[in-house]
């Protein structure tokens, strides 16, 4: 603890101790109401559901009273405006409605918690309990074996099948359970130690809140503990009439899927929660949304979920054209020479440092060190060597050096070398003399040289061309950027891939694919892919099918899809450390539960070793002495390739031991239920430090209990605790102690100076270690380091989301409308008057009343309401008022006449004896697409075909719609990469991003209001003879589409390929292409400048700053003064 938490706890108080005293209250009135239980019967028990139930509809029957009224008003009005108001009061009384509940379910917690408490306990003092049979029994019985009906009688046992394996009830809450329940219900984070039993506290909240009938969605890390725990404590929720489902178990869009979020209790991962809302935004009919309102979620590992979990964005994504088109394979070669040939080089540069420096020449040993380090930073004789006594102080002495002045004098250091490595942001540049290098084969010095836009423009422009020869010529500059634009990107991540990535570390090959392996558990992370190209790059370096480029259809980030619930909560055994990040994003508090029983497991300070061999070493020592004493060993990997070493010396020792890794994740049942035996060696990765329960007997806890054993401190403190955490639950005995080596990750690139500098100072010999609670701090520090960090990458990858999920949740709302259909008439009046508002606007200004009238012909298929000579002198909102009610009005007729037209034809068919069409499929146009509907027929017959209309504008709704914003996502990630060149200029992409994106999305709300207007006022049957009125099949409709999670990269890595590159574009990116190499003085923002309209020609002479963001989209250049 630092010295101001000492501080402010004595002032304000520990928040811990605070947090349990105002809970404490609760918990006595639980205790109370449960002793009052525990003299009714079971079927009195049984009834407090029905009461609770009972009692919230009371609360919601005079709002619901009030929504009908509005809803009849509704169906009576012709007026929008009168619609949209109404409409606004029923979403405020469903919003009261919701308060008044969520204020009952904390009164009756007490009462409900008791319920929960008292259920636990009959099932686990009985064997069967019989009951009074009821609907939900008998429906039930049939599929559950722990129900049997014997007349009116019901009888439940106390023993199931839970996801494969027999359980017997055997759990009642203890106190601090209920303290952690109270927690979760007020919509907060429960830190509870391993084996406190999160599964079971989940239940008292999860109960509580199902009584609303909204719907509770408890979402763990894997589909194993979905399907697990939703089998595991359904009958606890089931005895009381609640119905439980895991929607793991049902396929996407299906009908069982929507039943299963239909249930008052939903498991669930998080990815498959999250894909079913991107899914359900792109359903074409009711019928296949899954999904309802999102109400109360608890989140299991909360940590892993949302903060682990959080950079990876979900997409679902398509094929795009020529997606199988790439250079990987072309360019491997190229790239695996050039990393041989600086590995050659910087293993001579290495050996020349150690000769200068044995020889006592610290400045050219100091300026060879460090032209390795920055050349090949992972090369393991170096790593070696600056484990030595004052190698690695003289390296940072260097490197400060050549820093200074902001890299000056760097370039000297890297003249040699090909590329250039930064560890720490995990980036990688190309240098001038490795460009050379790969351009020599193709005798071409400019093959990896992106042409000067602005410059090239100029030229073609000064030779006074035809026009159709210099637009060809332009376009053939184009199309020579975008290739070796998208070259230079491809060698970059071929870069990355063979210096960065190392198998068995970061990824694993099995099944003939590349699979990420998740840093933080170890495990495989099934169909997630690392982002811009670098996942194919991978798989050009290990030989395997390269998977085509995708399109993105949907996205939404973790973190944003879970802010949508009306309340969160969340558990773990590790949080606290995480705990302002937490708040500052999902504005979620952490309490601190404490343990059932003190623990008492001895956790020791870190042992330190220079290097990684003695550190080994001394590891498979212990590990040994700790077996011969009967005690169970925990090894803690944090990669497959070391498990693997380290199963090797113990082969060598005749250790008898288990492997638990990425590639043998299908054991991890069996390896997980005998870790606990006596003697037992398990080496294992990350994945066995969470979820992971070890059990262990009497004979291994007089022993000593579980011992772990952890070969290197992970960045991120939570990991370690997790490992710590699998010994020592429930009171048990144990002991967890970490060892250390100068040569680990953490410590080589954030926590070495400091303890190298101590153990130099108490000199430390090889073979040597130490041992005390200020390295361990100092450790620790650098963990902190990493943490806050990786918590600015989370962060800026969601201020970045924020600006897309804000325009998200405006084209989600329209489409929802459209597919529902209810608020749509009110949707097409505001498209109308924004359409209308923009041509005014457009046409006013510039006095041209000309186009002004063709474009409302072109929109509305009606001429201006006003003659020229008004059209000069008519103030703006007067004109816009005068438009949209003449539009209005035209849209009415028109919509009336359309079915009066389809009529006819409608009344044909359905009255025609030999046809038996359900629905039926009819065809509009507006003279160049033809839209299919489809719509009932009997209610198209019985509505007099307004139906028929009605179905008509919800589909080419929804067709607009879904269009634009696929185009609109593939615009926004281009922007998202090439805002990166902001740099540059020294500001921050961030700003410049939210400016374009906010002009992208009023350019594509106007896009999609003019595109379904134009079509609704055009819209029209076509010739009967042509295409006539069919049945329509219930075919669900298939889309070729992949959900994913994309690895993505952080703002640091995105500023830097783009610096490499220049822009990122594709075959398709030249809407954002930057145009702009800058090699003259720099230009004062208040300066005039001439800019040049790439396709019109047009000139203008503007101020730089205004110039700016018309540059930047890259549709202007800047035309040079000679």
């Amino acid at each position: 603890m630092s010295i101001l938490n000492r501080v402010l706890n004595v002032f304000v108080g520990d928040k811990s101790r605070k947090d349990l005293k105002s809970i404490q209250p609760i918990v006595s009135q639980i205790l109370a109401e449960e002793k009052k239980l525990s003299a009714i019967s079971n079927d009195e028990l049984r009834s407090k559901t029905k009461e609770f139930k009972d009692q919230i509809q009371d609360i919601r029957s005079p709002f619901q009273e009030k929504i009908n009224a509005l809803l009849s008003q509704i169906d009576q009005s012709d007026d929008i405006d009168e619609k949209e108001s109404l409409y606004s009061e029923i979403d405020a009384l469903n919003e009261e409605s919701s308060n008044e509940v969520s204020t009952f379910l904390d009164q009756i917690l007490p009462s409900a918690f008791a319920v929960v408490k008292e259920t636990a306990k009959r099932f686990t003092n009985n064997t069967e309990i019989e009951v009074t049979a009821n609907a939900f029994d008998r429906e039930i019985s049939g599929s559950k074996a722990y129900v049997k009906l014997k007349g009116d009688q019901a009888t439940w046992f106390n023993s199931w099948d839970a996801s494969g394996k027999q359980v017997t009830w055997d759990m009642i809450h203890y106190d601090v359970q209920l303290i952690g329940g109270i927690i979760l219900h007020q919509g907060k984070i429960g830190e509870m130690q391993t084996g406190e039993g999160k599964t079971l506290v989940a239940t008292l909240p999860v109960y509580l809140n199902a009584l609303s009938g909204n719907g509770v969605h408890l979402v763990t890390v894997n589909d194993y503990l979905a399907k697990r725990d939703s089998a595991w404590m359904a009958p606890i929720f089931e005895f009381h009439g609640l119905s439980v489902d895991c929607i793991d178990y049902h396929k996407p869009n299906s009908a069982e899927r929507r039943k299963a979020y239909m249930a008052d209790i939903t498991y669930g991962t998080n990815n498959a929660f999250g894909f079913d809302y991107l899914r359900d935004n792109m359903a074409h009919s009711i019928e296949d949304m899954v999904q309802r309102v999102h109400n109360y979620a608890i989140v299991d590992e909360v940590d892993s979920v949302l903060i682990d979990d959080a950079r990876t964005p979900l997409i679902i994504s398509g094929p795009v054209p020529e997606g199988d088109r790439h250079e990987f394979t072309e360019l491997k070669p190229k790239v695996a020479q050039l990393v041989q040939n600086q590995r050659q080089y910087i293993n001579t540069v290495l050996a020349e440092a150690k000769k200068h420096i044995a020889e006592g020449n610290a400045v050219d040993g100091g300026f060879m060190l460090l032209r390795a380090f920055r050349g090949l930073p992972k090369n393991k004789a170096l790593i070696k060597f600056l484990s030595q006594e004052g190698v690695r102080q003289l390296l940072q002495k260097t490197e400060g050096q050549y820093m200074q002045d902001n890299n000056r004098e760097m370039p000297k250091i890297d003249a040699e070398l090909f590329f250039v490595i930064d560890e720490k942001n995990n980036q990688i540049e190309l240098t001038d003399k490795g460009i050379e290098h790969i351009s020599d084969d193709k005798n071409a010095a400019d093959f990896f040289v992106l042409p000067d836009l602005g410059a090239e423009i100029a030229k073609i422009e000064g030779k006074g061309l035809d026009a159709k020869i210099e637009a060809d010529e332009k376009e053939k500059l184009f199309s020579d950027f975008s290739v070796k634009s998208e070259r230079i990107h491809t060698l970059n991540q071929l870069l990355k891939a063979y210096t960065l990535f190392e198998k068995d570390v970061a990824y694993v090959v099995m099944d003939n694919q590349v699979k990420i392996v998740d840093e933080q558990t170890g495990r495989i992370m099934e169909g997630r892919r690392y982002s811009d190209g670098l996942h194919q790059a991978i798989e050009a370096k290990e030989n395997v099918k390269i998977e085509s480029a995708t399109q993105t259809f949907a996205t939404v980030t973790l973190q944003n899809y879970f802010r949508m619930y009306r309340k969160l909560a969340g558990m773990t055994g590790t949080a606290i450390t995480e705990s302002g990040e937490f708040w500052e994003i999902y504005e979620l508090d952490v309490v601190e539960i404490p343990t059932n029983r003190p623990i008492a497991r001895n956790d020791e300070n870190d042992l330190i070793y220079k290097t990684k061999r003695e550190k080994y070493n001394a590891v498979i020592e212990q590990v040994t002495e700790l077996s011969n004493a009967g005690r169970p060993v925990l090894i803690g990997t944090t990669s497959v390739e070391i498990s693997e070493l380290l199963s090797r010396m113990l082969q060598r020792q005749n250790v008898k031991h288990n492997v638990l890794n990425a590639k043998l994740h299908k054991k991890e049942a069996d390896i997980v239920a005998e870790a606990g035996d006596a003697g037992i060696v398990t080496i294992a990765t990350n994945m066995a430090g969470r979820g992971t329960d070890i059990k262990i007997n009497d004979a291994v806890k007089t022993a000593g209990g579980l011992a772990i054993i952890g070969t290197e401190r992970h960045d991120s403190r939570r990991v370690d605790r997790q490992l710590r955490g699998r010994s020592g639950r429930q009171g048990d005995p144990g002991s967890s102690q970490f060892y250390v080596s100068l040569e680990d990750n953490l410590m080589r690139l954030f926590g070495s100076e400091r303890v190298a500098k101590m153990m130099d100072r108490m000199g430390v010999k090889e073979g040597e270690v130490i041992q005390h609670s200020l390295m361990t701090k100092s450790i620790e520090r650098a963990q902190k380091k990493v943490e806050e960090n990786n918590f600015g990458i989370r962060k800026r990858l969601l201020e970045y989301d924020d600006v897309m999920n804000a325009q998200r949740e405006v084209v989600y709302k329209r489409r929802k409308h459209a597919l529902k259909g209810e608020r749509l008439k009110v949707d097409i009046s505001n498209m109308i008057y924004e359409t209308a508002e923009s041509i005014v606007a457009n046409n006013l200004d510039a006095k041209d009343y000309k186009n002004f009238d063709f474009e409302l012909i072109r929109f509305f298929s009606m001429s201006s309401p006003v003659d020229a000579q008004e059209f000069k002198t008519i103030d703006q909102s007067t004109l816009i008022d005068q438009v949209y009610e003449a539009a209005y009005e035209r849209f009415q007729n028109k919509t009336k006449q359309s079915a009066e037209q389809v009529f006819p034809v409608i009344k044909d068919v359905y009255e025609n004896p030999s046809n038996k069409f359900e629905r039926i499929v009819v065809p509009f146009t507006d003279g160049k697409k033809t839209l299919n509907v489809v719509t009932n027929l009997k209610n198209a017959y019985e509505s007099g075909g307004k139906q028929l209309i009605e179905d008509f504008e919800k589909n080419i709704s929804l067709a607009i719609i879904d269009d634009s914003w696929k185009e609109h996502l593939r615009k926004m990630d281009e922007l998202k990469q090439s805002v990166q060149l902001a740099v540059h200029e020294q500001k921050d992409p961030l700003l410049i991003y939210k400016f374009e994106s906010f002009e992208l999305f009023k350019a594509l709300m106007d896009k999609i209001n003019k595109d379904i207007i134009s079509f609704l006022f055009k819209g029209e049957l076509p010739a009967r003879e042509s295409q006539p009125i069919r049945e329509a099949r219930n075919v669900r409709r298939k889309q070729n589409t992949k959900a994913s999670k994309e690895e993505v990269l952080n703002s640091d890595e995105m500023a830097m390929r783009n610096r490499q590159v220049g822009a990122s574009a594709g075959q398709r990116q030249r809407e954002v292409v930057e145009t702009i190499v800058r090699d003259k003085p720099k230009i004062g923002r208040n300066e005039k400048v001439d800019i040049q309209h790439i396709a019109s020609g047009e000139v203008k002479t503007v101020k730089f700053k205004q110039a700016e963001p018309l540059l930047i989209k890259g549709e202007w250049v800047l035309i040079e003064k000679s």
